[in-house]
């Protein structure tokens, strides 16, 4: 008979850790407080944590701080005057006196406690690094949550108290972000310097540092005066972060299976701080994601949609950016004496940055062609606005069009490198002239040119994303590649053109996402 063994896997779901209640009344100096007003009023006082009073006098009157505002914080007590000081005070005073100064102190120490708590929340935020989240997974705050990983690992091995210590920016320094069994005025000391801090430095090395008795081993540092103490690294797997403190109040060791314990419980520390930094990081993500699809939706909307109701006229343009913004924009409007203004731009920068420069270039054109009669002048103002308006960084390409509709005639000019052509049925012709850029000098000149539009040709105006998109042998498109496919079409409305440019630029490059591109037609129909 064969013996079979089965062997089961047990999954067990991991439990929250209780949260700590919060003491934000351990104020070290109270019970000089409490004794002083005793001594001057002659009535004791008490502080009682919790939200029911167990004090060992007979109470005449108490209030709890901050009734009704979340949870019980505590109470100060009145008992009854002489219950247990023999000296009565120089001057006795009555009771609503005393419960009146009562309530004053029990107001101070409110603010106090606030205090500490807020203190308590931006350690923690600082020690990951980012914004407060609103959370609705009942998890609590991150400090809340800092100081329950704290208290389990402490008391997992048998401790009685526990701190996370994490490094500046520039790894000079430690400063105490969270504590458990500590008072949180620890959190208002100043940072430890990272040199000389023995043990800290061995436990980022990756050693566990166990002291058994931590008070005659001063060489080693140990930032709080327990009997004995351990040390272990928080770190992230590629990140070192700080380190854990854990000390007792009895001279003990800690085993190695303690030791262990206390490293899982670094681990947690690290994984909790990583994950609310990747949070504030996601949400801070998720904001500028919303912001860039509204710029985005604001630039593809200040594009041209309607051409302009003219006899004998046709306008048409296309334009796609390799990022969500880009630098690349074609324009047109209609001017007085039955004219038109034409644009085509490209931004050197892309992104954002491009989007920009388009905008400032875009703007500036629409400003001046309502006054300027000769492209070469208008693209000089535009160039100098572009040059005065900005750090001297920005530059863009530039093709400025003022088209006499009633003679055909087109005034224009181009800085920078763009593809200008004519094309008709049968042939086309390249009227490209290559100037300095916009942006680079304020003492830039630009050459003008006059092209007289026949019925039935077509100015189209292209960008580099047109021109120099390879194809997978490495060869550009050019002026000619894309001409080739117009001219067999050189009939066809200006919207049937720019689809058709559109699709040449498809199948010739290997990849035309990589570059801003634009394309402007302007047609002379038949009449």
């Amino acid at each position: 008979m064969v013996e079979t063994r089965v062997e089961y896997l047990r999954v067990y779901s991991e439990q929250p850790s209780e949260t700590p209640r919060p003491e934000p009344l351990a104020v070290e100096s109270l019970p000089k407080v409490i004794a002083a007003f005793e001594q001057a009023t002659g009535w004791p006082l008490e502080h009682v944590p919790g939200p029911k009073s167990n004090s060992r006098h007979s109470l005449t009157w108490s209030t709890p701080v901050s009734p009704g505002v979340g949870p019980t914080l505590g109470h100060l007590s009145l008992g009854r005057r002489g219950s247990t000081s023999d000296a009565p005070p120089a001057t006795p005073i009555d009771q609503p006196t005393a419960e009146h100064l009562a309530e004053a102190l029990d107001a101070l120490l409110q603010e106090l406690s606030e205090t500490e708590l807020a203190l308590r929340d931006r350690e923690a935020e600082l020690a990951a690094g980012v914004t407060p989240l609103p959370t609705d997974s009942g998890e609590g705050s991150l400090a809340e949550r800092l100081e329950a990983v704290l208290k389990g690992g402490a008391e997992a091995v048998g401790a009685h108290a526990a701190a996370l210590y994490l490094l500046d920016e520039i790894t000079s320094e430690l400063k105490l972000r969270s504590v458990w069994g500590l008072p949180r005025s620890r959190l208002r000391k100043p940072a430890r310097p990272l040199a000389g801090a023995l043990a800290d430095l061995e436990a980022m090395l990756g050693h566990a540092v166990v002291l058994e008795d931590a008070r005659i081993m001063q060489r080693w540092k140990v930032p709080e005066d327990f009997a004995s103490a351990v040390c272990v690294p928080v770190s992230s797997p590629t990140t070192i972060l700080g380190t854990l403190w854990i000390f007792s109040r009895d001279k003990r060791d800690f085993n190695e299976r303690q030791t262990n314990v206390i490293e899982v419980t670094a681990g947690r520390l690290a994984a909790d701080l990583e994950r609310e930094t990747l949070l504030g990081q996601g949400a801070g993500g998720t904001y500028w994601r919303h912001q860039l699809a509204a710029a985005e939706r604001a630039q593809r909307g200040s594009l041209p949609t309607m051409a302009p109701l003219l006899d004998d006229w046709q306008t048409a343009g296309w334009v796609a950016q390799a990022d969500q913004l880009g630098g690349d924009f074609f324009d047109w409007f209609c001017l007085p004496e039955s004219r038109m203004a034409i644009a085509l731009g490209d931004a050197a920068a892309r992104g954002v940055e491009g989007a920009l420069s388009a905008g400032a270039v875009k703007a500036s054109f629409r400003s001046h062609a309502q006054y300027q009669r000769r492209a070469e002048q208008l693209l000089g103002q535009v160039n100098l606005t572009l040059w005065t308006g900005s750090s001297g960084d920005q530059s863009a390409n530039l093709f400025a069009g003022l088209v006499d509709t009633a003679s055909g005639e087109v005034h224009f000019g181009s800085a920078g490198q763009l593809g200008v052509m004519v094309v008709r049925p049968g042939g086309w012709e390249s009227l490209s002239q290559p100037s300095p850029a916009l942006g680079v000098s304020p003492e830039s000149q630009y050459q003008g040119q006059t092209y007289e539009l026949q019925p039935g040709e077509s100015l189209v105006v292209f960008s580099d994303g047109f021109r120099e998109a390879i194809d997978r042998q490495g060869r550009p498109l050019g002026e000619a590649g894309l001409a080739e496919a117009l001219v067999d079409h050189a009939g066809a409305t200006a919207e049937q053109l720019v689809r058709i440019a559109q699709n040449r630029l498809a199948t010739h490059a290997a990849a035309p996402e990589k570059m801003d591109r634009a394309v402007l037609v302007v047609k002379r129909t038949p009449t």
